[in-house]
C-alpha cells in the first residue's frame, strides 16, 4: 500500500500523476492520493482580489498565512477546483474515486496553532490570528474501508480543529500522517524539484539516497523543501520504511520514483556501541 502525494506547485502535472495512480491499482496496488494546490491557490486568490501574506518563522521556516478570506480560498480552490480535475481524471482513467477533505467525517483532526512566532521587519512578532494546524489524527479505518470496497481515496486539506472549525493543514505532513496511519510500505512525495539537492541552484545534483537520524537535526535544504523534510521524519518515526522526493513534473512521475528516481529516505540504524575491554587480570592478583 502506498500513500502518493501530488505537489500544488506549478509545473507539476496532475494527469501523469492520477496515470501513475491509475497502473498502480491496475497492478493491485492499494493507493491513496493526498494533494496540495499552492499554485492554484494563488492564482485563485489574485482573481478574487484576496490578497495573500507569508510567514517567516525565526527559524527561517515559510508558511502561508491564513486569515478567514485565505481560507475561503484555500476551500473553494482545494476541494472546488483541484480535487475535481483530479477525480475527473482518475474516472477516465477507469480508477473508481472518491474525494474527501479533512472535514469529511472527522477524518483529518488538527490542534489548532494559538499563536505563531514570525519575523516581520527584523522583529519576531506574535501571530494570533492565523487560522492554521497541526495534524493530530487521521481516521485510518474510514480508509481502509474504502479501499477493501476497491475505491481509491482521494484527500485534500483543510482539518477539523477541537472548536470545529476548518484548519489549513499542511499537505506534505498530512501525506505523512495518513502514511503513518495506514502503515503504508512508502510514501511518494512528488514536487516541483527532481529529489533533495546537493546544491540548491543545481537541479542535477540530486541525492540519490539519504539516511536521517531518528533523534538528529535535519540536512540543510532549499526554499520549500524544509517543510517536507519534516514531514519525511513524521512518516519514517511513525513506521513508514520509505520515503521518496522525487519529481512531479515529469511523464510516469509515479513510476519513476517507485523505479528509483529522485531522493530515497530512510532512517538510520541506531550506532551500536563498541563493547568495552574486560580489564587485565595479573597473575598475582589475590
Amino acid at each position: 500500500m502506498i500513500v502518493v502525494k501530488c505537489g500544488g506547485a506549478a509545473g507539476v502535472a496532475p494527469a501523469g500523476v492520477c496515470a501513475g495512480v491509475a497502473a498502480a491499482v491496475a497492478a493491485g496496488e492499494q493507493v491513496v492520493l493526498v494533494h496540495g494546490g499552492s499554485a492554484e491557490i494563488a492564482r485563485l486568490a489574485e482573481r478574487l482580489g484576496v490578497p495573500q501574506r507569508e510567514l517567516v518563522a525565526p527559524n527561517g521556516m515559510r508558511s502561508r498565512y491564513t486569515d478567514p478570506a485565505t481560507m475561503e480560498v484555500i476551500r473553494l480552490a482545494l476541494l472546488g477546483q483541484v480535487r475535481p480535475a483530479l477525480l475527473v481524471e482518475l474516472g477516465r482513467l477507469g480508477v473508481p474515486a472518491i474525494g474527501l477533505s479533512g472535514l469529511d467525517a472527522g477524518l483529518l483532526r488538527a490542534r489548532r496553532k494559538k499563536v505563531l512566532h514570525a519575523v516581520v521587519g527584523g522583529r519576531t512578532v506574535l501571530v494570533r490570528d492565523d487560522q492554521s494546524g497541526r495534524i493530530a489524527a487521521v481516521d485510518g479505518g474510514l480508509l481502509r474501508t474504502l479501499m477493501l470496497a476497491g475505491i481509491t481515496p482521494v484527500v485534500s486539506p483543510p482539518a477539523v480543529a477541537e472548536d470545529g472549525a476548518p484548519v489549513n493543514v499542511n499537505a506534505d505532513r498530512v501525506a505523512a500522517a495518513v502514511a503513518g496511519v495506514l502503515s503504508a510500505t512508502r510514501l511518494l512525495l512528488l514536487t516541483s524539484a527532481p529529489g533533495l539537492l546537493a546544491d540548491a541552484q543545481d537541479e542535477g545534483s540530486v541525492l540519490a539516497e539519504v539516511e536521517l537520524a531518528p533523534d538528529g537535526p535535519l540536512p540543510p535544504s532549499g526554499p520549500g523543501m524544509a517543510v517536507k523534510l519534516i514531514a519525511v521524519k513524521e512518516a519514517l518515526l511513525a513506521g513508514v520504511p520509505e520515503v521518496v522526493i522525487a519529481d512531479g513534473r515529469v511523464e510516469h512521475a509515479v513510476e519513476r520514483a517507485m523505479a528509483g528516481a529522485g531522493t530515497r529516505l530512510r532512517l538510520a540504524a541506531p550506532r551500536r556501541l563498541a563493547p568495552l575491554a574486560s580489564p587485565a587480570v595479573s597473575a598475582d592478583t589475590p
